[in-house]
């Protein structure tokens, strides 16, 4: 008789084993993203250091650095096609930036509405705080940017350095002192980096419950056909 609930039991038990190692699984991956967001929050939010040296940037290493940097926007730029809560589609402005030093590299200085797309945006003098950012916004259905409008649909650093002739290093504004030019900062943060591991534990969980049931439930069928 014991012989007809061996084996169902076995299965039961194995798949909600299965399912909870899963579950905390995701549990230590939650506290390992948590760390690592609250490392990038204290490094976003630490004290500002000057740009690195020319050819030594490494995105890995430098992504999210707090930069300050004094300079002047040359006019060039282009525009990122974009959006924001609460005030709808715009463009971010992505103006090239000669440092006090010499150095032309890229700046993020935030968002404008549709209806500023083709305001003037001259050369003025900026007093910058912000991070560096290698944003990774592209994939294969990106479609290509528009070069003769100056139009862009993502953040692609090494391309829009190229079309401007700039060195590949963009610094994302959070704070500026000159800019009367109606682009309102859009400081990076950790918003945008995905943290999904508490919803994939409590699914984890809630399909062990659900396998512990049914198996509850298989035992008592072959129980009660024996009766």
């Amino acid at each position: 008789m014991m012989r007809r609930y061996v084996f169902p039991l076995l299965l039961g038990l194995c798949g909600v084993a299965i399912l909870l190692s899963l579950g905390a699984w995701q549990l230590r991956r939650l506290a390992w993203k948590e760390a690592l967001l609250a490392g990038i929050e204290a490094q976003i939010h630490g004290a500002p250091e000057a740009l690195p040296a020319p050819g030594t940037a490494d995105p890995l290493v430098l992504k999210y650095r707090p930069v300050a940097l004094q300079g002047t926007t040359t006019g060039e730029g282009l525009l990122v096609l974009t959006g924001q809560k609460g005030l709808g589609a715009g463009y971010e402005v992505i103006s090239v930036f000669e440092t006090s030093d010499n150095r032309r590299i890229l700046l993020d200085r935030g968002f404008v509405p549709e209806a500023a797309r083709d305001a003037p945006r001259p050369p003025v003098a900026l007093d910058v705080l912000g991070n560096l950012h290698w944003p990774n916004e592209t994939d294969s259905y990106t479609p290509a940017p528009d070069l003769k409008t100056g139009l862009w649909f993502a953040r692609d650093v090494p391309e829009m350095a190229r079309a401007l002739n700039t060195e590949p290093l963009l610094v994302v504004v959070s704070s500026v002192t000159g800019d009367a030019q109606g682009v309102e900062p859009v400081p990076v943060g950790i918003e945008g980096i995905p943290n999904d591991h508490l919803g994939y534990a409590i699914t984890w969980f809630s399909l062990a419950a659900v396998w512990a049931g049914m198996t509850a439930f298989l035992l008592w069928r072959i129980r009660q056909r024996q009766n």
